[in-house]
């Protein structure tokens, strides 16, 4: 049996785990996590979130989108990891440094009466070199508005790295009524993301504000996106319709992010635990 708790970060949901993924053998680790996430057969989630101390004792997180699928970081998860850890009393700073496969990202508690009501992360500075992001692009080069071919159309778009690929689309039509289940999918495999990419399809309000639906890679469309989030942020100033602060209004509710002058991204929103429980697994799923 493993002791978990489930966490959402605006309906973005997760199963957490204080476990190292080294302990599940790797030819396992698939289907282990596609077995915790399943919403009918197991616990149910858009991923598995392992939090653990590494040999040198820093606090690392990796996680699993439910089709077993490692990506590089996640917003949303980082939030609920960072409450998890503080309310836990596993750490007594309100800020404090996390390890994940985009690098050391530094999350805040903010603390109002005593509990925690939201969770400030320094997202560190955005990637905007194609090669890096990764993207099909001229070495160097930046992907603002740039008309790509999508099923024999013509659309333009605009990558922005977060430690893991966006791909944005700044439409002319109200957001909840585009055909996110059409493109999405066509976008996320394009053959211009080698990583394939997480999409975010944005209907601008006005320059502090938006609306945005959000087709994660390796998921499908999900309630919200931290680092699409931030990467919305960065491609709107980018693309001239943007101020450096932003509302981001997801179909699971609202981040604010901040471009600062410093080149690094803060994003602030809530993390809320569901419910702690125990799960069954077969003894040939986890190492000893």
């Amino acid at each position: 049996m493993l002791n978990f708790t489930k966490w959402h970060g605006l309906g973005n949901d997760f199963v957490l785990m204080e476990l190292s993924p080294d302990a599940i053998p790797q030819e396992k680790i698939a289907g282990f996590v596609h077995r915790v996430c399943h919403r009918h057969f197991g616990v149910g989630g858009d991923g598995l979130v392992f939090v653990y101390c590494d040999d040198k004792g820093f606090i690392n997180m990796r996680i699993f989108n439910a089709d077993g699928t490692e990506p590089e970081m996640c917003g949303n998860a980082i939030r609920c990891v960072a409450k998890y850890l503080y309310t836990k009393g596993l750490v007594k700073d309100t800020s404090f440094p996390i390890q994940t496969k985009a690098g050391i990202k530094v999350p805040e508690v903010i603390i109002k009466d005593g509990e925690v009501t939201a969770v400030k992360v320094d997202m560190g500075e955005p990637i905007l070199e194609s090669e890096q992001i990764p993207f099909k692009g001229e070495r160097g080069s930046k992907v603002i508005d740039q008309e790509i071919q999508v099923d024999g159309k013509k659309i333009l778009i605009t990558a922005v790295s977060m430690g893991n690929p966006h791909c944005i689309l700044f439409i002319d039509e109200r957001v909840d009524q585009f055909p996110v289940h059409i493109l999405g999918p066509q976008l996320e495999c394009h053959r211009l993301f080698p990583a394939k990419t997480n999409v975010e399809f944005v209907e601008v309000l006005d320059r502090n504000r938006v609306s945005v639906r959000v087709w994660e890679r390796g998921v499908g469309e999900t309630l919200a996106c931290g680092t699409g989030a931030c990467a919305v942020a960065v491609g709107g100033s980018l693309c001239g319709h943007l101020d450096p602060s932003v509302e981001v209004n997801l179909s699971g509710g609202r981040l604010y992010v901040e471009w600062g002058s410093n080149n690094h991204v803060y994003m602030t929103g809530p993390a809320v635990e569901v419910f702690q429980g125990r799960c069954r697994v077969e003894r040939w799923e986890v190492g000893s």
